[in-house]
């Protein structure tokens, strides 16, 4: 298959209604000061500080001073130092590293199904040929790469979610676009939603199995994400 890249990058939709929720979760599980640096980990630090607020917190922590004066403008108490002591996990629905989930993922990563093709038993698929067909399936190449935060070692090694089902990445990932076997499904449509990480799907907890095959924390893993997507809002 192809490798041609896309302009299109993948998306970071926000729940709102997840946001409010794991915000009041994480503001009454204990602490006063959540940790908004990095942009609230991709999430957003102007709507991150406001449902953390709205849900009590009395502060945030952002990473420059500037921040803390355009959030100052908003009635918000913001600070560049000391601890934040809300659950972070808590407030942007992370999982564990069990892939245990406490709160409803803030983030929804996705990308989208830009063709497919059919394999042939045998076919090779990416870069070095790490992956062959062991059947005839069809594949599909879908907006989202390493230069997004979808990690080169995620090839062969870990799932998306199309149509509520989860299907693996095979072949190493490219710079802006992956690989996935449809596995004998009826081909994914052109431009279909396919789901990273996030949502509430079988992908919902994925950043987990991303932290064990990476090395990488998932606190790492979300905020590169989050930071080189495009940022959307959804119910």
């Amino acid at each position: 298959m192809c490798e041609k890249t896309s302009s299109s990058r993948p998306r970071a939709m926000i729940s709102r209604s997840a946001l409010a929720a794991a915000s009041t979760a994480a503001v009454a599980a204990g602490g006063r000061v959540a940790d908004l640096r990095r942009d609230a980990w991709g999430h957003g630090v102007l709507a991150v500080a406001h449902a953390v607020v709205a849900a009590g917190a009395a502060s945030v922590r952002v990473d420059y001073a500037t921040e803390a004066e355009a959030l100052a403008l908003e009635g918000i108490d913001a600070v560049t130092d000391g601890d934040a002591d809300i659950d972070p996990f808590l407030l942007y629905g992370l999982p564990d590293p069990d892939g245990t989930l406490r709160t409803r993922p803030v983030m929804r990563l996705v990308g989208r199904v830009l063709s497919t093709k059919p394999l042939a038993a045998g076919d090779a698929v990416s870069y070095g040929y790490t992956h062959r067909a062991t059947r005839d399936t069809t594949a599909a190449l879908v907006t989202g790469g390493y230069a997004q935060g979808i990690v080169r070692a995620l090839g062969n090694a870990a799932h998306v979610e199309i149509e509520g089902v989860q299907r693996p990445i095979i072949g190493r990932v490219a710079m802006d676009v992956c690989v996935i076997d449809l596995q004998g499904s009826d081909a994914a449509a052109t431009g279909a939603d396919v789901t990273y990480f996030g949502g509430r799907g079988p992908a919902g907890p994925s950043l987990a199995r991303w932290g064990a095959v990476t090395g990488l924390t998932i606190a790492e893993l979300v905020t590169v994400a989050g930071s080189h997507a495009e940022r959307g809002w959804e119910a």
